[in-house]
């Protein structure tokens, strides 16, 4: 089960500029999530992110699957990394 904060960096990684095609690594991911909610918010990254599903919820659902599956990916390594440092 995702976390609210989970959700919130996927709409805004959703509603990012970056693609599946450029296979981003982690830290691309994390900086686009970033850099994202500094610029719209999290209130717009959702809004972004229900009108993709309203206008093209086929290839909007595959973009949230991609987001959710790349926030996962990206922050666990980054907490699995914290995790390690504080050892």
């Amino acid at each position: 089960m995702n976390s609210t904060f989970d959700t919130v960096r996927a709409e805004a990684l959703f509603a990012s500029a970056l693609q599946a095609s450029q296979a981003p690594s982690a830290a691309q991911v994390r900086a686009a999530v970033t850099s994202t909610l500094r610029r719209f918010g999290v209130k717009d990254c959702a809004a972004r992110v229900a009108g993709e599903f309203g206008e093209y919820p086929e290839t909007a659902a595959a973009r949230m699957s991609w987001a959710l599956s790349m926030v996962d990916a990206a922050y666990q390594e980054l907490a699995t990394r914290e995790f390690a440092y504080a050892g």
